[in-house]
C-alpha cells in the first residue's frame, strides 16, 4: 500500500558525504538497498525502525529476502546490513508475507512486527510475529478476517495490518489493522506476550483504516485514521483509545483547503503534552499539513506545505528530538522534487534542513517514505524508498545533538526494573531517577537495567558514564501504589494512615471522589490524610505526577 503523489523518475545511488549547512547538519548516505525482481528495494511506508539492545537498528522490507516476500533485517549505524529472517509465504509456509510496518523493541529484547498478508487463515490476511536479534522467529497471531481458523477464532480481528504492534506501559502489546475488505473498517487491538488477542473494531464514524497510535503519559492511546469520521468528507480523524478498547473521536478532518485529510503517520507527544502529526493531503495547497492536538481535542493547524521549497505529501509522522523539536520528511517536493527533511519547533516554525537531489548525477537517495528514528548516539537515521531506477538509501542525519539515554518503557513502580539503552555504558558509575541513586546492572555497552529506587520522583533518568552524563529523552513516571490504609472507616476529621510506594510525590488525596483532603507525606511509603468535609464512602485515591493510585477497598465514612 502506498500513498504517493505524482513523482518524477530519477536515478539515485549512494553519496559518501554531504554537508547541508554550516550549522552541523550533515547528511550521510550509508547503504544502498538492492533491487528485487520487481524493480523495488522493498523499503516502503510505514517502515518503522527501532533501536535494539545491541545498538543496531532493526526494520523490515516489503518484498526482499530469500523468497521475495519480505524480510526482517538489522542495520548498524555504519550502514552494515544483515538479513535476519525471510518470509516464505509458499506452499507449506504459514509465517506471512509483506511486512510493511517495520518492528518495535520489546522489554524481552525481541523485535515485534506484522505481515500485511499471508498466514494460514482466510486466504492469508496477515500475522503478528516476534523475532530475536539472532533471527529466531515466532508467530503470535493469525488474523482471521472474521472466519474461525483453527485456534484463531476471534471474529472481530479483521486483518491486513500495516503497522507493527508496540509494547504498552502495562506490558501488553497494542496495534491496529486496516480491515479494508467489504464491510470492515479496521481494529484497535491488544495482544498479551503469550498471544491472547482482544480486538476493538472501528465503526467508520469513529474512523476507518487506522494508523498505529502512540501511548500518552495519561495511559491512553492517541492515533489517526486515514478515512472515516465525517461522511461528507471521509477525510480521517484523530482518535483516543483506552486500554479497554473504548475509541473516541477527538477531531474530524475537513480536507482542502482547511485542516488536511488522509493522515498516514504516527502521532508523537511533545514535551508540552500535546500530540503532533501530519496529513498527507489537504491544507491551503492540498500538499499536506502539520498539526497539533491536545488530549481533550483542541486542534491547531500549524503549517500547510507548499511543495517548493518545503516539500509536499508528508507521508510519515514526526519524531521528537532530544532538543525538543520535531523532525520529519516529505515524500516529494523541496528544491529538486525528491523530498525533504524538515524541522518543526513547538512554536510552529517549519524549516527545511535538507532537499534530496533527485536529478541526474545525484546519488543521495530520493523519496523518503519511512519515519526518522533518533539513535542514542544523537543522530537521526532513515530510509529513502527510491524508485524502479534506484535511490533506496539508508542514511544518517546529524544535527549535532549529543548522546542520550533511551527508556524502553517510561513508567513503573518502585522496585520494578527499568531498561535503558545508551552508549559507552560499560563505564557506568551511577544511575539515578530524579536525582535518587538506583542499583543497576550493565549488560553491554549499549544496554543496562536499573531498579526504580525508593524516594524517586517522576522525572529524568541520568546515567553517568566514563565519558559523560546521559539524560533520558523521556521522563520516567514513577507510578504510585496503595497497599493498605487504617482505619477502614471513620467520620470527618479522622486521620487515616495510607501505606504504599511512590507516595513521596503525592499532590492530592481524595476519599470517594470528594473534596481533596489535607495530608502529610511521612515517607515514600506512607501518607497521613484527614477525612475532609464532604467525603463519601468509596476508594481512596492518591494523585501524583506519575499517575494515580487507587485503594483496592472502600473507606467507609461514618456519621
Amino acid at each position: 500500500m502506498t500513498h504517493r503523489g505524482t513523482v518524477l523518475s530519477m536515478i539515485a545511488v549512494t553519496l559518501l558525504f554531504t554537508v547541508v549547512t554550516a550549522t552541523a547538519q550533515i547528511y550521510t548516505p550509508l547503504y544502498t538497498y538492492p533491487g528485487t525482481s520487481n524493480n523495488t528495494s522493498g523499503i516502503t511506508w510505514p517502515g518503522l525502525m527501532s533501536q535494539g539492545q545491541d545498538g543496531g537498528l532493526y526494520g523490515t522490507d516489503l518484498s526482499n529476502g530469500a523468497h521475495n516476500f519480505g524480510s526482517v533485517y538489522k542495520m548498524t549505524t555504519a550502514g552494515q546490513y544483515t538479513p535476519l529472517y525471510s518470509f516464505c509465504s509458499q506452499a507449506g509456509c504459514a509465517d506471512g508475507a509483506a511486512p510493511y510496518g517495520g518492528v518495535t523493541l520489546g522489554t524481552d529484547g525481541d523485535l515485534y512486527g506484522t505481515t500485511g498478508g499471508g498466514g494460514v487463515c482466510d486466504q492469508g490476511v496477515g500475522t503478528i510475529f516476534k523475532v530475536t536479534p539472532a533471527g529466531a522467529w515466532t508467530k503470535l497471531w493469525d488474523f482471521t478476517a472474521g472466519t474461525p481458523c483453527g485456534k484463531y477464532k476471534n471474529l472481530k480481528d479483521e486483518g491486513y495490518p500495516y503497522y507493527p504492534p508496540f509494547e504498552g506501559q502495562d506490558g501488553n502489546f497494542y496495534g491496529t489493522d486496516a480491515g479494508v475488505y467489504s464491510g470492515t473498517y479496521g481494529v484497535f487491538y491488544k495482544i498479551t506476550p503469550k498471544g491472547k488477542l482482544s480486538a476493538y473494531p472501528f465503526t467508520y464514524t469513529n474512523g476507518a483504516l487506522p494508523n498505529l497510535p502512540t501511548q500518552g503519559t495519561d495511559g491512553n492511546f492517541y492515533g489517526t485514521a486515514q478515512v472515516g469520521g465525517d461522511k461528507t468528507c471521509i477525510c480521517g480523524v484523530v482518535y483516543k483509545a483506552t486500554s479497554a478498547g473504548k475509541i473516541t473521536v477527538l477531531h474530524k478532518f475537513t480536507g482542502y483547503p482547511s485542516d488536511g485529510y488522509r493522515p498516514t503517520g504516527v502521532l508523537v507527544q511533545g514535551n508540552d503534552g500535546d500530540f503532533y502529526g501530519t496529513t498527507y493531503y489537504g491544507g491551503s495547497n492540498n500538499l499536506g499539513t502539520l498539526f497539533k492536538i491536545s488530549s481533550t481535542g483542541t486542534f491547531t493547524l500549524i503549517h500547510s506545505f507548499t511543495g517548493y521549497p518545503d516539500g509536499a505529501y508528508p507521508e510519515t509522522g514526526l519524531t521528537l528530538g532530544t532538543d525538543g523539536n520535531f523532525y520529519g520528511t516529505t515524500l516529494v517536493g523541496g528544491a529538486n522534487n525528491g523530498g525533504t527533511i524538515y524541522r518543526l519547533t513547538p512554536a510552529g516554525v517549519e524549516t527545511v534542513l535538507y532537499s534530496f537531489c533527485a536529478i541526474a548525477g545525484c546519488t543521495d537517495g530520493l523519496y523518503p517514505q519511512t519515519p526518522l528514528v533518533q539513535h542514542t548516539t544523537g543522530k537521526f537515521y532513515g530510509n529513502t524508498s527510491g524508485n524502479s531506477l534506484g535511490g533506496s538509501v539508508f542514511y544518517s542525519f546529524d544535527m549535532g545533538l549529543g548522546p542520550f539515554a533511551q527508556l524502553v518503557l517510561w513508567s513503573g513502580k518502585v522496585g520494578t526494573t527499568a531498561e535503558i539503552l545508551g552508549q559507552g555504558l560499560t563505564g557506568t558509575s551511577s544511575v539515578s531517577f530524579s536525582g535518587v541513586p538506583a542499583t543497576f546492572k550493565v549488560v553491554s555497552a549499549t544496554y543496562l537495567t536499573a531498579t526504580v529506587p525508593v524516594g524517586a520522583n517522576t522525572g529524568s533518568v541520568s546515567v553517568v558514564t566514563s565519558t559523560g552524563t546521559l539524560t533520558s529523552s523521556h521522563i520516567f513516571l514513577v507510578v504510585p501504589t496503595i497497599k493498605t490504609f487504617s482505619p477502614s472507616s471513620g467520620p470527618v476529621g479522622t486521620p487515616v494512615t495510607i501505606t504504599g510506594s511512590g507516595l513521596i510525590q503525592a499532590t492530592a488525596v481524595t476519599f470517594g471522589g470528594g473534596k481533596a483532603a489535607a495530608f502529610t507525606v511521612n515517607s515514600d511509603s506512607q501518607i497521613t490524610a484527614t477525612v475532609p468535609t464532604g467525603a463519601k464512602t468509596g476508594k481512596i485515591v492518591v494523585a501524583t505526577p506519575g499517575g494515580k493510585a487507587t485503594s483496592a477497598t472502600n473507606f467507609t465514612v461514618t456519621p
